[in-house]
């Protein structure tokens, strides 16, 4: 969407200005600590709290210590959820700023910006239909006691605490009424306090030392649930807080109507942990998943593969205590994705080429969901990893190869984590030179599905918000004995047809992989083939589309003469991947790092394990997108051949 059309969306949907979006007001951020200098580490983020008010939540990742919690309208102190401390005067939160925060770089104020020490930061920011923070003084009045509010929706889950003297964390729950459980506590919930709310204001009911004892200092944080208010046109939820029964058993799953970022979840009747997730630490789609404590100050454990995220929701898998012990009860609040569509290629695409790239940061300034990377000078694999498969910096990641049809495999000694939100650093792939193709999922450009064959015709849910024009899947595991090919479809060849990123063949008909039907903005549909949905098997799914100024997937004509590709582009394209489909050829990729040019332009194959070739003039640039030269071969511009193609600006 334009910016015009985005401000006049915003005019008639959201009469209080500029659309909002997930993006800007909440952050899962991770850093490192830096205290060795004299200055603030400012942790910019994109959320404005100096302007707008919210609070952030810091838990240090891989030692013991407690979960904290700052807001803009109290103090400023610390806050411990695993404690019933009252507020502490430590000055370990130096500024709320209108990009993010500021955490002091004083020696001794605590954990939250302790030298090298790994940190994970949540920022929520004050906004109708999503989070509000309110402040009072207790007079002593009994029950039940009222409080106005900003939420513009009724609350779905409040969390109160007494910040000048010590108590619990009284948390009510719109899926547990009459009930309160205490954030600080694994404790089953109790009865003595309930909660109900109007889109203005919230009503307690119960002991008054819980939120009005006389003289006490109080906050609440409070949180909306499906409220709309967020999108384009205004109409879309970003927070849900809901409830669900364990099953013991793999795909116990939990429709929000999004797939969330970050989730929290407790068990209410018994004892457990208040479980938090987010995808940025990691949650693995058949991998381990890392997990911290709101109760607890224990460092983050990755214990197993708890929760999967999809496009539609969450699914809780086994029989783990965390969120599926049969016939247990849960709650959780649940946190979207991010929502915004990219308005330019560099936001969500970069090449990056290295020399002895082993031990080297890459860096984006976003964070990464999918990388291709191939040795440049030499021989070897085409690897591809994605955050939705599991990366981790003390391993395993899992990857692909592209010129390979095996199943997937594990750099089980080496660290490769996407826990950055500004790149990453590899310590996989050494090599003379390597190229590292970084793609970011967005609305309208990319997207990546995990799912898990059933052998039948089926529809699958996905987060593009447009129909895909490319996807590319691959089974994760062996299919003997059959071959786990990569098959693509694409809008320049019929539905009922594909072709292999494996292999050079031409396209062929195969109506029983994609059902003969084409992919819609939300779903995509297989049928009953093996290579895309064998039984009990998992498979990993790559979807492009053309979002204007920023990617086109697209088909030419060969003419044997120089053929202009107009792809809409301003500057031209950074990246392009070219196949021919009426017959052989391979797959072609070249990228404006090591050469788009009106000479020479080295290019690679997807296909294969070859090194580059560096002595080719096969295309030249164009500013609307790119020409495939007279000088092409057959594989690129034969008269009358037929060719796909994806790039981006």
């Amino acid at each position: 969407m334009s910016k015009l059309t985005k401000a006049l969306t915003a005019a008639a949907g959201n009469a209080g200005g500029d659309p909002l979006y997930v993006e800007d007001v909440f952050s899962t951020y991770l850093y490192t600590g830096n205290n060795t200098g004299t200055n603030t580490q400012n942790i910019v983020n994109g959320i404005d709290l100096a302007g707008k008010g919210g609070a952030v939540w810091i838990k240090t990742r891989n030692v013991a210590w407690n979960h904290g919690i700052w807001d803009t309208e109290t103090d400023g102190g610390n806050l411990y959820t695993n404690t019933t401390d009252a507020q502490q005067s430590n000055d370990d939160l130096a500024s709320f700023n209108s990009d993010g925060f500021g955490v002091s770089s004083a020696v001794g104020t605590g954990w939250y910006n302790f030298n090298d020490q790994p940190q994970v930061s949540w920022t929520f920011r004050k906004a109708e239909k999503f989070f509000d923070v309110v402040t009072w003084t207790g007079d002593g009045a009994a029950g039940p006691f009222t409080l106005p509010h900003n939420l513009g929706a009724t609350v779905g889950m409040s969390v109160v605490k007494v910040t000048s003297h010590s108590g619990d964390w009284i948390t009510n729950h719109r899926s547990l009424p009459s009930n309160y459980l205490a954030l600080n506590s694994t404790a089953a919930a109790q009865t003595d306090v309930t909660m109900t709310s109007t889109d203005s204001t919230i009503t307690f009911n119960g002991s008054n030392v819980y939120y009005n004892f006389s003289g006490r200092t109080y906050v609440a944080y409070l949180f909306a649930s499906d409220a709309g208010g967020f999108g384009d046109d205004g109409s879309e939820s970003i927070i849900k807080c809901g409830s669900y029964t364990g099953t013991g058993s793999d795909g116990n799953f939990i429709n929000l109507g999004y797939e969330p970022q970050w989730i929290m979840i407790k068990k209410t009747n018994e004892a457990y942990n208040w479980s938090i997730f987010d995808n940025m630490r990691g949650v693995a789609t058949g991998g381990d998943d890392a997990i911290l404590y709101a109760n607890t100050s224990d460092a983050e454990v990755t214990p197993a593969n708890v929760i999967d995220f999809n496009a539609t929701g969450f699914t809780a898998n086994t029989a783990y205590a965390w969120t599926n012990d049969p016939g247990d009860s849960y709650i959780y609040i649940a946190i979207r994705r991010p929502m915004k569509t990219p308005e330019s290629g560099t936001e969500v695409f970069k090449a990056t080429e290295l020399t002895s790239p082993y031990g080297k940061t890459i860096t984006t300034g976003w964070p990464v969901d999918m990388t291709l990377h191939a040795e440049v000078s030499s021989t070897g694999n085409r690897q591809v990893i994605d955050r939705l498969r599991g990366t981790s910096s003390s391993g395993p990641t899992n990857y692909l190869s592209t010129n390979a049809n095996t199943a997937e495999a594990s750099f089980a000694s080496y660290g490769f984590g996407y826990d950055s939100n500004e790149g990453y650093l590899n310590n996989l792939w050494g090599g003379t030179d390597g190229i590292f193709y970084d793609f970011k999922r967005a609305t309208g450009f990319f997207d990546v599905v995990a799912y898990t064959g059933n052998g039948s015709t089926r529809t699958i849910n996905h987060n593009l918000g447009v129909a895909p024009e490319m996807m590319i899947i691959k089974a994760r595991e062996s299919l003997s004995p059959y071959e786990a090919g990569w098959v693509v479809y694409h809008s320049g060849i019929s539905p009922q047809d594909s072709i292999y990123l494996s292999q050079n063949g031409g396209s062929s008909g195969a109506s029983f992989q994609f059902a003969s039907t084409s992919p819609t903005s939300s779903v995509f549909t297989l049928g009953s083939a093996i290579d895309v949905n064998m039984t009990g098997k998992n498979f990993i799914s790559y979807h492009f589309a053309t979002l204007a100024g920023v990617s086109k997937v697209g088909s030419y004509t060969g003419t044997g003469s120089n053929v202009d590709v107009d792809c809409g582009f301003s500057a031209g394209a950074r990246f392009i991947l070219i196949k021919r489909t009426d017959s052989t050829g391979d797959w072609y990729v070249w990228d404006s790092v090591r050469g788009i040019v009106a000479g020479n332009d080295p290019y690679l194959l997807l296909n294969s394990t070859a090194a580059e070739v560096t002595s080719t003039d096969y295309i030249d640039p164009l500013s609307s997108g790119f020409t495939v030269t007279s000088s092409a071969p057959a594989a690129l511009n034969a008269s009358g051949g037929t060719y796909i193609y994806l790039s981006i600006a």
